[in-house]
């Protein structure tokens, strides 16, 4: 990409999207596209498809997605498979007949298999059974993995995906419903803070493994391998098009709490309600193939959640 490139961020709005848009500008591109003016769905196979014949972009990062927690994973299955699906062959599709350069589509990482070995290797994808609590959710992003790889064998299209370990930061979400571990605790202590609660009641036993990453360092690898990713002819054969994004350490949901519980300056007791799921027991990342290419986050988990919080005291301030 050079400075003038044209470039579409899908999904602008979300922590994500929000956070690349920043990079970009931060970097010095000038020429972004949101869809913004056109109050764009990307459920909408036409409005997509008029929207990428109108704007002809280079480059596209497909960020847009429906998300939500375990428990909305759990009670609408069916919205979350239907909705991703159509947002990404819907892109796809359009970047494909629009001739773009290049595509970006970000999986997740509960698409590895739920007793994946550890630390978890890009070739481990599709090679055993998916959590249950967010099996269709994960089946929708196999789905565009696999859509861009089939593009790209016969179309010769150069789309590419991350996978990044679990995202939080600036712009997060902390609704109840869409809001994931971290930014959940944050919220649930600081409420219990101003409220003068004694105790704090999290899902689970607290024994599971998370990798965390601060979403501008995601943003910042995601730039890098718009520059630097481009799989060869049989890596794209064999399905190689992938490459994992996090920080190489995690910790368990127990010692993200004391350290959220820390920030925030809670003083109460942390209750596990262990009638609840955990998720998948371990979710670590193997990203050593992003690193041997030369890039590595920044962003440490105490910093990161710190400035998660300032953004969080900010903008409920506004309301």
């Amino acid at each position: 990409m050079d400075k003038n490139s044209k470039i579409y961020i899908a999904g602008h709005t979300g922590l994500l999207g929000s956070a690349i848009v920043r990079t970009l500008k931060n970097n010095g591109f000038r020429n972004l596209v949101t869809g913004d003016n056109m109050h764009l769905d990307l459920t909408d196979k036409l409005s997509v498809s008029k929207f990428f014949a109108q704007e002809l972009p280079e480059y596209v990062f497909l960020c847009a997605a429906k998300v939500g927690n375990i428990a909305e994973n759990i009670k609408y299955p069916a919205d979350f498979i239907i909705k991703n699906i159509l947002i990404q062959q819907n892109v796809v599709l359009a970047a494909h007949v629009a001739g773009v350069k290049k595509l970006l589509f970000f999986g997740a990482n509960c698409c590895y298999p739920r007793e994946c070995p550890q630390p978890m290797r890009e070739e481990y994808l599709m090679t055993g059974p998916l959590e249950p609590t967010n099996r269709a959710y994960a089946m929708a992003k196999l789905a565009g993995i696999e859509m861009c790889r089939a593009f790209n064998v016969q179309y010769g299209t150069n789309f590419i995906v991350a996978i990044p370990a679990s995202m939080y930061g600036e712009n997060d979400h902390f609704e109840h419903d869409r809001a994931h571990v971290l930014p959940d605790m944050i919220k649930k202590f600081h409420n219990a803070m101003v409220s003068d609660m004694p105790e704090v009641v999290l899902w689970g036993d607290g024994s599971p493994r998370r990798e965390f990453i601060y979403v501008d360092d995601v943003a910042d690898a995601s730039v890098f391998l718009m520059d630097n990713f481009s799989p060869l002819e049989e890596e794209i054969e064999r399905g190689d098009i992938l490459i994992n994004v996090g920080t190489g350490i995690d910790y368990s949901i127990a010692e993200l709490a004391d350290v959220v519980g820390s920030v925030v300056g809670y003083k109460g007791k942390i209750v596990w309600d262990d009638s609840k799921p955990n998720g998948m027991p371990r979710k670590l990342l193997d990203s050593s193939r992003l690193r041997a290419m030369g890039w590595q986050s920044k962003v440490d988990i105490l910093e990161g959640i710190r400035r998660t919080y300032q953004r969080y005291i900010h903008d409920i301030k506004q309301i």
